[in-house]
């Protein structure tokens, strides 16, 4: 299984993750072409080598145009949803974004759409959010690790004042993930590179048994002496996916039975229940006791995302208490190809099993965007992604 792991020895922030990205084999010009797909303006991105303590390191500098507004949680992902990019670099983005406001609405304690982001509602941060999420999916990522975080140490100005390192909202994003601090001065964790780190890891700890294929390293705006200001990332197999031909993981499932929650607030609990991260998330008719009908809900998730979704279940549903167990997953070996076809590029999710595919299913919403655009029938459309990609070897 493909892994990437993050060794945040000087910490992270959302463009040294990006940076990094770079350093480990993302084509800029490929990695420019997609982020077009966002359709906003008023950006320009330069990848440039810099030395970091003696370490070769890659530097991405995104450069904006000054912003008045402050965007809330529905803007970003506006801009995110109405954009070409792919479903998957979609949800992810999303995710990550949704986590900081998640964060941000407990230390300020208001409701999640209230909340207004400053910095990390800016421009350059939506282009590192999005940057990373399209670079893992460029890259083929199947799993994230990450070693523990260096958050820095002292304090850290902001809009409502001087704050200790790690500042309010970093500290809530790291909940339930180790993190430590030294004697280097700064805040070394960002909240951006906080939530991208959080969103997509599933262990913390040493490095991983890995067969290693590449290491980059992304460079962060400060210069320590004899201290290199990097992100490390390193690339490689977990040998996972020979283990009968798939990935195997223990998960959790959380599910609690109702008899008096309307379908309205089932809807919302599914998008949020994915917006913290749930792995799936479906309703089964159940007949409860009195004999009246009711809804199991089921939620399955990583061990990380368990205490955020048990939160949510009490807050959002009419539930009492929910049970949860451990599962096992085994799960084929996947990866996305993009195909041309007479009706534009569609993303094919490939999956593999002993090394062989085993079967190729193009993307939906692509399709189904494809086929209104052209006018035709949604099979049609599909059908020409799958020649596309069998003609593609």
């Amino acid at each position: 299984m493909k892994t990437l792991y993050f060794d945040c020895f000087a910490g992270a922030s959302g463009d040294m993750i990006l940076a990094a990205m770079i350093a480990v084999g993302v084509e800029p010009a490929v990695f420019r072409q997609q982020l077009s797909l966002l359709g906003v303006p008023g950006y320009t991105i330069d990848f440039e080598t810099v030395d970091r303590s003696g370490i070769s390191a890659t530097y991405a500098r995104v450069q904006t145009a000054h912003e008045h507004a402050h965007r809330h949680l529905s803007d970003i992902l506006k801009i995110i949803y109405d954009s070409r990019l792919t479903d998957n670099v979609k949800n992810r983005a999303a995710k990550i974004f949704s986590r900081l406001a998640e964060a941000e609405a407990r230390v300020h304690n208001e409701p999640i759409e209230k909340i207004h982001f400053h910095e990390v509602g800016a421009l350059d941060a939506i282009i590192d959010v999005v940057g990373a999420a399209i670079c893992f999916e460029l890259l083929g990522i199947e799993r994230f690790v990450s070693s523990p975080l260096h958050v820095g140490s002292g304090t850290v100005v902001m809009d409502h004042g001087r704050f200790p390192v790690p500042p309010p909202a970093v500290a809530e994003l790291l909940k339930g993930v180790p993190f430590y601090s030294t004697d280097i001065a700064g805040e070394l964790v960002t909240p951006t590179g906080a939530a991208i780190i959080t969103s997509v890891c599933t262990d913390y700890g040493p490095i991983p048994e890995l067969t290693l294929e590449q290491i980059g390293y992304g460079a962060g705006t400060r210069q320590y002496e004899k201290f290199p200001n990097t992100l490390r990332v390193l690339i490689g197999d977990d040998g996972l996916a020979g283990k009968g031909g798939s990935g195997e993981e223990s998960l959790w499932m959380i599910e609690t039975n109702m008899d008096d929650i309307s379908p309205q607030i089932l809807g919302h609990v599914m998008e949020r229940a994915f917006d913290l991260g749930a792995l799936d998330c479906y309703f089964t008719s159940v007949q409860m006791k009195k004999n009246r009908p009711g809804v199991l809900l089921s939620v399955l998730c990583r061990n990380e995302q368990r205490a955020a979704l048990n939160e949510m279940l009490f807050s959002e549903t009419t539930t009492l208490g929910v049970r949860a167990y451990e599962v096992e997953r085994r799960a084929l070996q996947r990866s996305i190809v993009r195909v041309e076809t007479q009706y534009g590029p569609i993303d094919v999710k490939v999956a593999q099993l002993n090394g062989h595919i085993v079967k190729g299913m193009p993307e939906y919403e692509q399709c189904r965007q494809a086929a209104r655009m052209a006018n035709v029938p949604l099979r049609i459309v599909e059908e020409a992604a799958r020649a596309a990609f069998t003609k593609s070897g």
